[in-house]
C-alpha cells in the first residue's frame, strides 16, 4: 500500500482470515469487508494520531461497518497494525505482540 505502512504478520492474517470467513458467505460481503479496512488505512495513513491513545502506545480505529477495530502504533513516521480485531471476541488478545 505504501513504504508509510507494516503490518504485524498476524495482522495481516486476521484480515486473510476474516476475508476468506465473508468470502464463503458473500462476495459482496467479502469485498465490503476488504473496502472497510482499505477506508481504514487510508484515514490512519492520512491522520494517525487522530484517534485515541491506549496506555500501550497504540491507537484504535473502529470500523464503521463491520464489527473490527484496527490496532496500531506510529514509530518513525511508519504505522504498524499490530491486529486487526474482532470486537466481541477476547479484548486485547493482541497485547503480546507488543513485546
Amino acid at each position: 500500500m505504501t513504504e508509510r505502512l507494516r503490518f504485524f504478520d498476524e495482522a495481516a492474517e486476521e484480515i486473510e482470515e476474516t476475508a476468506a470467513w465473508y468470502g464463503k458467505r458473500s462476495a459482496v460481503a467479502r469485498a465490503g469487508f476488504l473496502d472497510e479496512i482499505d477506508r481504514a488505512l487510508d484515514a490512519i495513513l492520512d491522520a494517525p494520531t487522530r484517534w485515541p491513545s491506549g496506555s500501550d502506545g497504540t491507537r484504535q480505529y473502529v470500523c464503521r461497518t463491520f464489527p473490527y477495530t484496527l490496532v496500531y502504533f506510529v514509530e518513525d513516521e511508519i504505522v504498524f497494525v499490530v491486529a486487526v480485531a474482532h470486537q466481541k471476541r477476547q479484548p486485547r488478545y493482541w497485547r503480546n505482540r507488543l513485546q
